[in-house]
């Protein structure tokens, strides 16, 4: 925080530090300017479009009489694994700097003036995130005695064997061995054009009930981390909401977009674990992303004369978690989304029009809201 002896009216440049005018300049209170009504409104619209965008790629995998086109569930697809990469990059690593990066108040004072926090933690957020993801590799691997199949001459590579049956497609090379000649016969003649998810399921071949349970384990703890990431960030998105001055009319709508778009990426990624029949878990997961921000922003209008959004604790604090949740998001968009759907995936489709459209869908998706973070 600037310090008590500075003087913004009269500024001796060779005396002043750097630290006591960055701080002083963000050490102004919250700009709430009213339109109570809107901000309440804001509660419902996002509570109910950010759940709704969750949970739709989950729903229409489960609803096959639906008739919902395949091309409908690729795009929120893989349009939610490009939100999630640019999640990372625009809305979370460069709100850090901003929050507690070399040039700002938190950055410039202490400790804190040491040393580049914001990619550090990134750094150890990210190899967190790998052994985790690691050691349950080789936990299910362990448990279900796997690992050592393909060096003793048997199977498939272990990856090849635990590969979700979510990432078939219509027109994909099964790589069944020989197993199954008459599907890999079928998939050679390539997608018919009114397919759709009811006859794409129907065509993929169901997991049997070990290694469902298996792909299942795998999935769902990186699963679990992706939501946390990205709910660390809507919190702080919905405290400044409740306390926004006059970008209010600007946040609002573009929020809602931001919401949504990533409760389509957590819908994908939550859209391809083999969850059991019946489960209540999809629903509460995106109940709780769902109401994730619309609290937030309750509380922030709750708090709108007291919280300092610009404060150096609500720094430190959002620019920790931002770190965090920036490495956590970082990791799954690279690896666990793009490079095993795209590049390591011995199920991906054969089809190369679909392949491109599942490609511009990332990049559609990413370029969005990379952009949406010129407001938000």
């Amino acid at each position: 925080m600037a310090s008590s002896s500075f003087d913004p009216t009269n500024v001796n440049l060779n005396t002043a530090s750097m630290a006591d005018v960055v701080c002083y300049m963000n050490g102004d209170g919250n700009d709430y300017n009213g339109h109570l009504g809107a901000r309440i409104s804001s509660v419902f619209v996002i509570l109910f479009c950010s759940t709704a965008a969750t949970l739709f790629p989950y729903v229409a995998r489960q609803l096959p009489r639906l008739k919902i086109p395949v091309h409908v569930y690729l795009f929120a697809r893989y349009f939610g694994t490009g939100v999630i990469l640019a999640t990372a990059f625009v809305h979370l690593l460069d709100p850090a700097y901003s929050e507690i990066g070399p040039a700002s108040c938190v950055g410039l004072t202490g400790n804190w003036a040491l040393y580049s926090w914001p990619p550090a933690i990134v750094l150890t957020s990210v190899v967190c995130i790998f052994l985790l993801d690691f050691a349950a590799e080789l936990y299910v691997e362990s448990k279900y005695g796997i690992g050592n199949s393909f060096a003793n001459g048997g199977g498939r590579p272990s990856f090849v064997q635990q590969h979700d049956h979510s990432s078939i497609l219509p027109g994909a090379d099964l790589n069944n061995g020989g197993n199954n000649n008459k599907d890999a016969a079928d998939a050679a003649t390539g997608p018919k054009p009114e397919t759709t998810l009811k006859n794409w399921d129907t065509y993929s071949s169901d997991l049997d009930s070990e290694s469902a349970e298996r792909s299942f384990k795998q999935q769902i703890a990186a699963f679990i981390i992706l939501e946390f990431g990205i709910m660390v960030h809507s919190v702080v998105i919905g405290l400044n909401l409740g306390v926004a001055g006059d970008e209010f009319s600007t946040l609002y709508p573009v929020l809602v977009f931001h919401q949504s778009f990533e409760g389509l990426g957590i819908g994908a990624r939550m859209s391809a674990i083999p969850f059991k029949k019946g489960s209540w878990l999809p629903y509460l997961f995106g109940a709780v992303y769902g109401l994730t921000t619309p609290i937030s922003i309750a509380i922030g209008i709750g708090l709108r004369t007291t919280y300092n959004p610009n404060s150096n604790t609500a720094n430190i604090v959002s620019g920790i978690l931002d770190s965090i949740s920036a490495g956590i998001l970082t990791y799954t968009a690279l690896v666990e989304l793009l490079a095993r759907d795209f590049l390591f995936d011995p199920c991906r489709t054969n089809d190369r029009r679909r392949l491109a459209f599942m490609v511009i869908c990332t990049v559609l998706g990413a370029g969005i809201m990379a952009l949406l973070g010129k407001w938000a």
